[in-house]
């Protein structure tokens, strides 16, 4: 059987991983007859929001530790991660991606990103191996990669971002997956658009679908 890495930003849309994301890729991986095993890096959370009125709370939160939430407890720290391991790399989205595992939320084209996502992902890609992302999650590949294909749907903002750091954007809809055959990177757009449940679970079959493929 073929073994996914997903990697997690916390938990909750607003600071962390989406969990409809998170949870649908999961269950993906699963029905396609692939394994999984869950990372995130033990990190303190940006922030921490209330999911009711969208406002600041003050306290802290540790990504690894939230991230635990979604996998039931069965989960790594990101620095343990190997390439060699697995066949597949896949990001859900969520705003933790772009405040939790880089800069973008703060700094646009300018941002950085975590350093063992960094590593995480040139190891795949110097092995060959796929990298799916979600979502905003596509702008850690940009960041990274530089020249690759990839898409987040149809926000200018972000998509004009993503032109920035070097990388072609494809506009898609919903379950759209856009493949770079170069890198092996394969995109799409998730809750990044006007989405339901639904049309999430179809986004998230079809990149574990894709990924399957390439390997």
């Amino acid at each position: 059987m073929k073994k996914i890495a997903v990697v997690l930003a916390g938990n909750g849309v607003f600071d962390g991983a989406e969990i409809h994301e998170a949870t649908l890729t999961l269950y993906a991986i699963s029905k396609n007859n692939a394994t999984y095993e869950i990372f995130a890096p033990n990190i303190k959370q940006h922030h921490v929001i209330n999911h009711i009125t969208g406002e600041e709370m003050p306290e802290e939160r540790n990504v690894l530790i939230e991230a635990s939430r979604i996998a039931r407890g069965k989960i790594k720290n990101l620095v343990e991660f190997k390439a060699s391991d697995f066949d597949a790399l896949i990001f859900p989205g969520g705003y933790g991606v772009a405040k939790n595992l880089c800069s973008f939320a703060f700094e646009g084209d300018e941002c950085s990103v975590n350093n063992n996502v960094e590593k995480a992902i040139r190891s795949m890609v110097e092995q060959g191996k796929p990298i799916g992302a979600l979502c905003i999650a596509p702008v850690l590949l940009s960041k990274i990669l530089g020249d690759v294909e990839l898409t987040i749907g149809q926000d200018k903002a972000t998509a004009e971002a993503i032109k920035k750091m070097g990388s072609t954007h494809t506009e898609t809809t919903h379950g759209e997956v856009v493949i770079d055959e170069k890198y092996k990177i394969i995109t799409t757009p998730c809750y990044m658009l006007d989405a339901n449940i639904g049309q999430i679970g179809e986004g998230a079959f079809n990149i574990v679908k894709a990924i399957l493929k390439l390997i």
